[in-house]
């Protein structure tokens, strides 16, 4: 099961048309460079198919993504539990560490953000899913497991 925020839902639907728009560009790029001869050396050739199989391949991934996506509703959860589009303030327990995080379904890539993303599926959006404000948390990382208490959600 993948959940989703309604932003993240729209994101990815944002992104799926962006790339369907671009599907007549790759078009026009690979009969272009047909047009150029020997298809067997023909670089701009194979670059253009590629782009294409990689731009396909993202549309297939995305499509299937937003079919089955369940889009988390903030009013389905009680307040203290955490959940998907949830902003958590954690302390690492050995070292008193504390940090803001955010659980997503699909991560923005943006690193300039006042907290960290954390997604569903990795070691610590599992941790969190569903964990209320008190308790204490393990994540297994590749360093060996960490634990964290849950300070408050934000």
């Amino acid at each position: 099961m993948d959940f989703l925020t309604a932003e993240e839902k729209q994101r990815l639907e944002e992104r799926l048309a962006a790339l369907i728009a671009k599907r007549p560009e790759i078009s026009r790029r690979i009969g272009e460079a047909a047009a150029l001869g020997d298809l067997s050396e023909n670089a701009e050739y194979h670059a253009a198919r590629e782009d294409q199989g990689l731009m396909e391949a993202e549309i297939r991934r995305i499509e299937e993504r937003i079919k089955t996506a369940i889009v988390a509703d903030k009013m389905e959860m009680p307040a203290d539990v955490v959940f998907i589009g949830a902003t958590v303030r954690l302390r690492e327990i050995e070292t008193g560490d504390e940090d803001v995080y955010k659980l997503v379904g699909e991560a923005t890539g943006n690193f300039s953000l006042d907290y960290f993303e954390v997604t569903g599926g990795s070691p610590m959006g599992e941790a969190l899913m569903k964990a209320r404000v008190g308790e204490t948390i393990r994540v297994d990382t590749p360093k060996g497991a960490k634990r964290f208490e849950i300070l408050e959600l934000l």
